[in-house]
């Protein structure tokens, strides 16, 4: 049995296995396979969460989607990234013949077979997320959703060769690469925090001996922690919100309404500039958005009306609106929820399925309606200059 990607590791009498492994390698899952059939061990750990496991073992998942409930509870652009991400595992595995995550499946099976009980080690997806999108600031979201979304476009193949220099990255490192150069801190919930999380639970697995599959970027982190007591409720915590963004958010809207009404009573013709204005940028930034998400002509027209009404209320959004009103013109149906993971494989799945294309004008909406905030803002703030 070849000890590549192999790490044995003794502690407190319990023999623990780690095998690193590259989540769309062939060999990975083969290994997988040799390794626990061969140490025959009482637990079999394996880095997924309740909700990733469940989507590998129950392929019509996607049916018991609400995707009404996904907007009103603001989860679209996490479902949309979760899709992303799932669109490039899928591509790098199709250009190699094997399943995504086959690695493992394979950990699931042999823990069956060999009458091993199976630990998900891995902390939640979202909780993770959740830990990067409070810590990136508005900038870094914006440059996160472009990431995201441009990944959907590449059509990069990448060799035998690479595929294996991948096994020193994290999945979700590695489609964020260029991402977290910008954000150096990222490493701390995207690798280091679950690096802490994956040691305490394989550890604490039943039984003397316990094998780990792992993706190898996580070996070395996990070499070292195990060592240590990790408190796997602090490392589950989503951060409280920021009160600074809520500040900026109530702030910006107060100024620019203080600012009309105080042009329109010392220069009323000034002041009705600046609403046009105000309307006309939010809107059609906000309705050019669901015009690239490829939004039902009502869908694009909701965003447009919208969006300079929603833009002066930080608790409302004008993505929500225009995404159930294309989620009631164009109700996705069951085959839509069924061939979602494999739809968006494709840039043309991701914009023909009619659950994408929702979050997709949620997303663009949303990002359009921020957009045109700064810029009719700015020009607000012009005309009460000019006439100052």
């Amino acid at each position: 049995m070849s000890e590549d990607n192999i790490t044995r590791i003794e502690l407190d009498g319990k023999e623990i296995i780690l095998i690193g492994t590259a989540h769309v390698s062939k060999h990975s899952a083969e290994q997988v396979k040799e390794v626990i059939e061969a140490e025959q061990p009482d637990s079999v750990c394996v880095e997924l969460d309740q909700q990733r496991y469940q989507s590998i073992v129950e392929g019509n998942k996607w049916r018991d989607t609400d995707i009404f409930k996904v907007i009103k509870e603001k989860k679209a652009t996490l479902l949309l990234m979760n899709l992303a991400i799932s669109s490039f595992q899928k591509r790098m595995a199709k250009q190699f013949g094997i399943k995504a995550g086959q690695e493992m499946i394979q950990g699931i099976e042999s823990a069956e077979e060999t009458g091993a009980e199976l630990v998900l080690a891995d902390r939640n997806i979202q909780t993770t997320f959740a830990r990067i999108w409070r810590g990136i600031g508005l900038k870094g979201k914006s440059m996160l959703l472009m990431q995201v979304i441009g990944s959907i476009f590449s059509k990069e193949t990448i060799t035998e060769e690479e595929l294996e220099k991948m096994k020193s990255q994290d999945m979700l490192n590695s489609m964020l690469q260029e991402f977290t150069d910008h954000f150096p801190r990222l490493k701390t919930p995207l690798i280091d925090e679950r690096d802490q999380y994956l040691s305490q639970k394989i550890k604490k697995a039943p039984g003397d001996k316990v094998v780990a599959v792992l993706g190898a970027a996580h070996v070395p982190g996990i070499t070292q922690e195990i060592n240590k007591e990790h408190n796997l409720g602090q490392l589950s915590e989503v951060p409280p919100k920021s009160k600074i963004p809520k500040i900026i958010g109530w702030s910006i809207p107060i100024l620019i309404i203080g600012i009309i009404l105080y042009t329109f009573i010392a220069n009323p013709s000034a002041g009705m500039e600046q609403t046009i204005s105000w309307v006309l940028w939010n809107g059609f930034c906000s309705a050019l958005g669901a015009l690239i998400a490829l939004g039902h002509p009502l869908t694009i027209l909701t965003a447009f009306i919208v969006a300079p009404i929603t833009s002066l209320n930080p608790l409302i959004a004008a993505g929500w609106f225009a995404g159930i009103v294309q989620a009631y013109i164009r109700r996705p149906n069951v085959g839509d929820f069924e061939t979602l993971s494999e739809d968006v494989f494709t840039v043309k799945g991701f914009w023909n399925n009619k659950v994408s294309r929702i979050l997709l004008v949620v997303v663009l909406s949303n990002l359009g309606s921020s957009i045109g905030t700064f810029i009719g803002g700015a020009d607000v703030i012009r005309v009460f200059l000019e006439n100052l």
